[in-house]
């Protein structure tokens, strides 16, 4: 197995390994090492089904069964679809999933620790790939803010909320998704994290807020809070931060929510069909010490 680093501050190509068969310790703790330094990790000409998707991403920790939601593979409701396709009249997967910076998952109270998706297949116009997802990273991002922000909102918590980042999607990206249910919003009630996490594979800090799902930082006035979380995701949206994947039909992409931000670009039509297959991965594991410090051993 091969991991090649790509210039900047994100993103590795990862050759030499079948992802439809199972890892060995050694290339779990290799990959595992790779994506908390790397932050997105490409699998190139990786066409796996959707039992090998479930099985490798199962490695990282639970997944995540997203209930009520009926854009799942049949048998599997770990295995989401995201599709603008349809068949029969009817759309056969998440049309609109992503389309506006945010990462997964910070609406739990067990967050959001990897994404696995695979492309089965990708919009094409004039001979150009479109539908890229660009990743930023907010590990690099924390070390170059002002000490000042850093004391100023050290042992504060921000509040998360799904229904804050659905009703954006609503309002502003015109989405036809219909309003959570008054059962969804308790199912998903909102969740405070610490505004600054210390990754648990690097060590290093994260700024984990993000425009998609954070409401307001917990204990400052409306305005204040409102006016700092601009302030932070203008900064980590500065371009020395960012890295884009331009997908090909059978890439496995990963990538590790504690220290990025995702958007996927919707500049394709809704006749240019796009599907991909994902399992999301919870942080139930990434957090124990002793988990963690025996996988990144074996590396």
């Amino acid at each position: 197995m091969n991991i090649a680093s790509h210039d900047g501050l994100l993103g590795a190509t990862v050759t030499g390994i079948d992802l439809s068969a199972p890892l060995t310790d050694q290339q779990f703790a290799r990959l595992f090492h790779a994506l908390g330094d790397r932050g997105v990790l490409h699998f190139p000409n990786q066409p796996i089904d959707a039992k090998a998707l479930s099985a490798f991403s199962a490695r990282f920790g639970s997944l995540q069964v997203i209930k009520g939601v009926p854009y799942h593979e049949p048998g599997q409701p770990e295995v989401t679809i995201l599709s603008n396709m349809v068949d029969d009249g009817q759309p056969i997967g998440l049309a609109d999933a992503g389309q506006s910076w945010h990462t997964d998952m910070t609406y739990n109270a067990t967050v959001g620790f990897v994404n696995v998706l695979v492309a089965h297949r990708v919009p094409v116009r004039d001979g150009q790939v479109l539908g890229a997802t660009e990743f930023v990273s907010t590990q690099a991002a924390f070390d170059s803010l002002a000490p000042s922000l850093v004391s100023r909102l050290e042992g504060l918590s921000a509040v998360h909320d799904l229904n804050f980042y659905w009703e954006f999607m609503r309002r502003e990206k015109g989405s036809t998704r219909p309003p959570l249910t008054e059962a969804q919003r308790l199912a998903r009630p909102p969740v405070q994290h610490p505004v600054w996490l210390t990754h648990p594979i690097t060590g290093r800090r994260v700024i984990y807020v993000n425009p998609g799902f954070t409401e307001r930082i917990e204990g400052l006035p409306s305005q204040e809070s409102d006016a700092l979380l601009a302030q932070l995701y203008d900064h980590v949206l500065q371009p020395q931060f960012r890295y884009t994947h331009r997908w090909q039909v059978g890439d496995v992409l990963m990538w590790d929510h504690l220290g990025t931000w995702h958007n996927a670009v919707a500049d394709y039509a809704a006749d240019e069909p796009r599907l991909m297959k994902r399992c999301q991965v919870l942080a139930d594991k990434v957090f124990d010490p002793a988990f963690t410090s025996g996988v990144l051993a074996a590396a």
